[in-house]
């Protein structure tokens, strides 16, 4: 059984781009990205909320530090 991920974007093979449109990001969004980074040995993932008025308030950088 092999493991499988529904990420919404995939940048260049290199970077996860989580997108979500909740009231407010919870701890467990930023876990669901780096499981995500960790499932596919990536270092780099953006987790972005577009239910908000201010966007660049709701763009999280997530790293997986190996």
């Amino acid at each position: 059984m092999g493991i499988a991920f529904r990420g919404d974007i995939l940048v260049e093979d290199r970077i996860i781009v989580e997108v979500k449109s909740v009231t407010e990001i919870l701890p467990i969004h930023h876990k669901q990205l780096l499981n995500y980074l960790k499932i596919t040995d990536l270092h780099l993932g953006l987790l972005v909320n577009f239910n908000t008025a201010e966007i660049n308030k709701n763009i999280f950088r997530i790293i997986n530090g190996y």
